[in-house]
């Protein structure tokens, strides 16, 4: 089942995960979303970003070299617009306040069942998209 109509969302899964990013990668796909790019740290994310001007992001919170929060906020102020989804094993709420204060559309717990990843993902999507008063 394609949950993208009109405009096929891209994607840049940053994770230093392999089997993380792979699982998304298939998931993502079959649900219709276009994947520009991969990352397995956090300046590669940030690079990968700058060269492929995704509409959606997938990163890791915890990732070497540069930390999660860190890529975040250099994603976000190159990338204008662009939708953040934050990853995460643990979802402490001090964490997710932090990451959604600096940016970050939504997170996703890497524990979300496979069936729930893509429409999580597409309606932070649209939820971002959406103007208040459902106006799009």
């Amino acid at each position: 089942m394609k949950y993208i109509k009109e405009h096929v969302p891209t994607v840049v899964l940053a994770d230093d995960e392999t089997h993380i990013r792979m699982m998304m990668r298939v998931v993502l796909a079959r649900a219709g979303f276009q994947i520009l790019a991969e990352a397995s740290n956090g300046n590669e994310a940030v690079e990968r970003c700058r060269e492929s001007k995704p509409d959606i992001v997938l990163l890791d919170i915890n990732m070497p070299v540069l930390n999660g929060d860190e890529a975040l906020r250099k994603i976000v102020s190159d990338n204008p617009g662009v939708v953040v989804i934050m990853l995460t094993s643990v979802s402490d709420s001090l964490t997710v306040s932090r990451c959604i204060e600096l940016g970050a559309a939504n997170y996703l717990r890497k524990d979300t069942p496979v069936q729930e990843i893509a429409a999580r993902v597409l309606q932070t999507w649209k939820d971002s998209h959406t103007e208040p008063g459902g106006a799009e």
